[in-house]
């Protein structure tokens, strides 16, 4: 066989984009896809007619009749204990109605891996010379507020990055496959050069980030939401497994 394997399946590559007109817009397509993404969403459930906010870490309460004093950690410990104590003494169903929860935003976490290797070996005269510094420059502008780039400074918000305001830094959208099309913030950024070529421009390098979603009504984010839907109700296909469960009666 020539040319390969025969009907090779075409691999999608995840990407950063900048959301909005711009006159240079910003995108990153992974050289290599993460192999693996970590993803977490925290709820915080409270009893009905239960203070949702507690004090401020680190801040003392007085409680009234008492000489003592009472931490934010004590509270936390005490909403518990309430939330416990809706729990033993209420049926299921009015438990599901009756307790209140706050939903935090998912956020996203994984590591980008570059590598200039390939394009040095095919002669690339932009890796040769600056190696994967591109790549990682497009990366760090995306977590740069307006005001704080040279460029875009000087082209003000008519111009450059689609910054809506200068002390933000661009909006991005996560693209991970054909259902995942996020906005999200770029909460953290650590990046690891690893290698260098003679003119110390970095040729590897590890990029580890954090995200959040931007959850709402906004059209990236519904459409993300209504293919998660779609998904679940794929997995309608999979109730006959329903017979090897033992459900109690």
């Amino acid at each position: 066989m020539i040319g390969g394997f025969r009907n090779k399946p075409k691999i999608l590559r995840g990407a950063f984009m900048e959301y909005g007109v711009s006159t240079e817009p910003l995108l990153v397509v992974f050289q290599f896809n993460p192999v693996q993404l970590t993803r977490n969403r925290s709820l915080t459930f409270t009893a009905p007619n239960e203070a949702v906010t507690a004090p401020p870490s680190g801040t003392e309460t007085r409680e009234e009749g008492t000489s003592g004093t009472r931490t934010s950690q004590q509270a936390t410990s005490q909403a518990a204990g309430s939330l416990r104590n809706y729990h033993k003494d209420n049926e299921l169903m009015d438990i599901q109605i009756g307790q209140r929860v706050t939903l935090q935003e998912e956020s996203i976490s994984f590591e980008i891996r570059l590598d200039a290797t390939d394009q040095l070996n095919e002669g690339d005269p932009i890796a040769g010379l600056w190696g994967i510094a591109p790549q990682l420059s497009a990366l760090e502008l995306m977590v740069y507020p307006k005001a704080e780039t040279v460029f875009g400074a000087d082209l003000g918000s008519s111009g450059g990055h689609s910054f809506g305001k200068e002390e933000n830094p661009p909006m991005i959208i996560f693209i991970w496959g054909e259902d995942r099309v996020l906005p999200v913030n770029i909460n953290s950024m650590n990046i690891t050069e690893t290698e260098f070529n003679t003119q110390l421009s970095p040729i590897r390098a590890t990029v580890s980030v954090s995200l959040t979603v931007i959850e709402g009504k906004n059209a990236v984010y519904a459409y993300s939401q209504a293919m998660k839907e779609i998904n679940a109700m794929m997995n309608m296909a999979n109730m006959a497994d329903v017979g090897n469960v033992v459900i109690p009666e």
